[in-house]
């Protein structure tokens, strides 16, 4: 038993306790609903979207966007879609 009084005090209550076996989480609900969501939701085609700037071209699109074309009033965010 000295040997408890030896050890950090926080570590006494891990020390001190016998272990019973491992206890595992359940699981929720069933698995035969598994996807359920998503395979009711209609699919919806994918729009053409034009190609996204590289390099050079996208960093002269980012440097006009935010010094550019300033308006006047208050600042708003990068991911504002208000214009």
């Amino acid at each position: 038993s000295s040997f408890l009084y030896l050890q950090p005090f926080w570590l006494k209550r891990f020390v001190a306790a016998p272990v019973r076996g491992v206890v595992m989480g359940k699981v929720h609900g069933s698995l035969a609903r598994a996807g359920k969501v998503k395979n009711q939701t209609p699919k919806v085609a994918k729009a053409e979207k034009k190609k996204p700037l590289t390099g050079r071209a996208r960093k002269r699109m980012i440097f006009n966007r935010r010094f550019q074309t300033t308006v006047k009033g208050p600042k708003k965010g990068p991911n504002s879609n208000s214009k």
